[in-house]
């Protein structure tokens, strides 16, 4: 097993970002021997359950996460990194996408850093 991860997998749950399906993902990273997988769709968690079956299935760890694209432009790779912070990520995220149209998601920085407890942000460089 390879001690490598990829930390910033876009599924097709990332509207016209990504093309490949959670399990896929999983299933090629146990093929090329990593031990573990990170999913960080944009401003959404939905493929993290068909992700996590898969982990279980391939025996590959998941790294949960979320690309968070703010209304700055900011965008940050976040791990929650306890139950309770997962709650908040999807709080934030559901709160964001109710604030917006379909497919769209409406999160400022200020409230991803009000929800930051116990959760490790990447820092993505801009464009």
């Amino acid at each position: 097993m390879s001690a490598y991860a990829e930390l910033q997998v876009t599924s097709n749950y990332s509207f016209l970002r990504g093309a490949s399906h959670p399990s896929e993902f999983v299933d090629q990273a146990a093929e090329l021997g990593h031990t573990a997988i990170a999913l960080t769709d944009r401003n959404t968690l939905a493929g993290v359950v068909r992700a996590h079956i898969a982990a279980k299935e391939m025996n590959v760890r998941l790294l949960v996460g979320a690309r968070l694209v703010t209304q700055e432009g900011v965008e940050l790779i976040c791990y929650p990194q306890t139950r309770e912070a997962y709650g908040r990520l999807s709080t934030l995220l559901s709160r964001g996408k109710l604030k917006a149209e379909k497919g769209a998601c409406h999160i400022r920085l200020d409230e991803v850093i009000a929800q930051s407890e116990d959760q490790i942000f990447i820092v993505m460089p801009p464009g």
